[in-house]
């Protein structure tokens, strides 16, 4: 284990100074000036000539390349052109929000995606597997944006059950103010003990959380499944099956484990995705989260949010790869000996 660490380590470690330099060339080539935006449309000459100085601009493209990776290594990425904040210190403000709804939506999308993918298999080429398999269909190719809109037209329009957008109830900071420890709302209630405020975030949370976990729980379901009849289809679990062995012990027993490593892989792409496919859902639902700060960071042409943003989902997306694959080969000597 300790071998599989240090390559994958050193293999996460290449993945990001490639992150770094292609994001650092692409944010050059994006036309603006980085000076007008900070200094304002109005700064005269000299306001944008000494903001060049300041921000680094005036110096050749690859000393402004080893700056910007000395201070991503040491944790300074950088400040918003538009917040005049460090981009870390709005980072830490933003990605709370999206990550209490990705993961939430992550649960939600394993815990229905992988009994549906075992019921399928197990009912393979009958209704309840064609059913499955279309649902799980529709659910992977449904536009996220569309698919928020349907369950806001749905359940907030017409039924009238959940609340249509924001994190809670804005009224709660007046009769149950909540106290922020880690800036994700239900965790903060839970820790505080603050019910009403808990209740309207869980609610809040509802509709966003399906919309993102829609794209996994498909995905999900349709590898599990898949991987689920490769294994069944090995010969220790025909061995097995010929020796009497019931159904219910061959795909809980035998089949399952082994067949749940590439959908633990998927986990990590679906999490990358998921985070990224958030942008779309906090500007429908008003999610004060990572998608929201990256919008305005676009809007504003803000070159180093806009990198940071970008940095961070990479960041995100290697650790939890890196995760995944010492989760395996933790679980499953094939993928250490592979490692």
């Amino acid at each position: 284990m300790r071998r599989v660490l240090v390559r994958r380590l050193g293999q996460a470690l290449i993945v990001l100074v490639g992150v770094v330099i292609v994001t650092f060339g692409v944010a050059r080539l994006v036309p603006g000036d980085p000076a007008i935006t900070y200094a304002g449309p109005r700064a005269s000459q000299e306001e944008l000539d000494r903001v060049r100085v300041e921000l680094g601009l005036d110096r050749p493209w690859p000393e402004q390349l080893v700056d910007y990776a000395g201070g991503v290594a040491t944790g300074d990425w950088g400040t918003s052109l538009h917040t005049r904040r460090p981009v870390l210190d709005d980072l830490s403000t933003a990605v709370p929000a999206s990550l209490e709804l990705v993961l939430v939506a992550l649960v939600v999308a394993a815990l229905v995606g992988v009994p549906l993918g075992i019921l399928a298999a197990r009912r393979r080429g009958r209704l309840v597997d064609g059913t499955i398999r279309l649902l799980s269909t529709l659910a992977v190719s449904m536009p996220v944006f569309w698919l928020g809109l349907i369950l806001q037209n749905v359940f907030f329009a017409r039924l009238g059950w959940l609340p249509v957008a924001g994190e809670y109830d804005p009224q709660l900071d007046y009769t149950s103010p909540l106290t922020v420890w880690t800036r994700m709302t239900v965790v903060d209630a839970l820790i505080g003990g603050n019910w009403p405020v808990l209740s309207s975030a869980l609610a809040h949370l509802a509709l966003p959380a399906a919309a993102v976990a829609a794209y996994p729980t498909g995905a999900i379901a349709q590898m599990t499944r898949a991987s689920l009849l490769e294994t069944v289809g090995e010969d220790h679990v025909r061995m097995a099956r010929a020796l009497g062995f019931g159904e219910r012990a061959i795909y809980g027993r035998l089949a399952l484990r082994p067949a749940l490593n590439p959908v633990i892989a998927l986990v990590a792409l679906v999490f990358a995705y998921s985070l990224a496919n958030t942008f779309l859902v906090e500007a429908i639902f008003n999610w004060p989260g990572l998608g929201s700060y990256a919008a305005a960071s676009i809007t504003t042409l803000d070159t180093p949010a806009i990198l940071g943003v970008t940095l961070f989902v990479a960041v995100a997306y290697v650790l939890a790869n890196l995760l995944v694959d010492l989760v395996q080969a933790a679980i499953d000597p094939r993928v250490r000996r592979a490692l």
